[in-house]
């Protein structure tokens, strides 16, 4: 288990997996609304820190129902195709690993639809192909909470590392002088909620000009 490391900018790439409507209507683990938030919450940062993104879907096309990615994710990253897969674990199709592979990258960020299916088989996998893998729970959803709950239980005994968005966004960039984190406050404004809310404040307290 990979316990004492921390996320690194230069060594991480974020996956999102199934982040789909039709694939969203059985959620039951956390409201819709809040689950669109915080994968565009993490989206931005990703693209705000210049982290690589790997998106994939489940039949999105080639179905009876035509299900596409969440449009937040498709406005934020056009030149990403997705991934459309067939099977649910996205680690046995080559596409999807070959796109993880091409950023040479061994910390793998993975969030998805739904928790306890999908996104658990893919962490078990990458897991066993030696990479570093965390999974962010607010960015992923179950068809119930004892879903969810037991996916990610499943994950942490496998060796995977539990993170919410917000904890991904200040692990790879802690410190709050840097040029990055200057990008990052309207991502925390925007969907940041309570934090958000925070930084509010602490911007409204500045002299004109002046950054925190």
């Amino acid at each position: 288990m990979h316990t004492i490391n921390r996320l690194r900018l230069d060594a991480c790439v974020f996956a999102f997996i199934d982040h789909q409507p039709f694939v969203t209507f059985p959620v039951a683990s956390i409201p819709h609304a809040e689950l669109v938030n915080n994968v565009t919450g993490l989206a931005k940062v990703a693209k705000a820190l210049d982290v690589p993104v790997v998106l994939s879907t489940i039949m999105a096309r080639g179905g009876p129902l035509s299900d596409p990615l969440f449009s937040q994710l498709s406005a934020l990253f056009p030149g990403v195709t997705p991934i459309d897969r067939r099977n649910t674990n996205a680690w046995s199709d080559p596409a999807f690993v070959a796109a993880v592979e091409a950023t040479g990258r061994r910390q793998l960020v993975l969030c998805g639809l739904w928790t306890e299916v999908c996104l658990a088989q893919t962490v078990v996998s990458a897991l066993a192909a030696d990479y570093e893998v965390y999974f962010v729970a607010d960015c992923s959803g179950g068809v119930s909470a004892e879903a969810h709950a037991e996916g990610k239980q499943r994950m942490v005994q496998a060796g995977a590392i539990p993170m919410t968005w917000l904890s991904v966004m200040a692990e790879l960039c802690p410190d709050n002088t840097a040029p990055a984190y200057q990008n990052l406050y309207p991502v925390m404004l925007e969907h940041g909620g309570a934090v958000g809310v925070e930084v509010q404040y602490v911007l409204a307290q500045l002299p004109s000009g002046a950054t925190a």
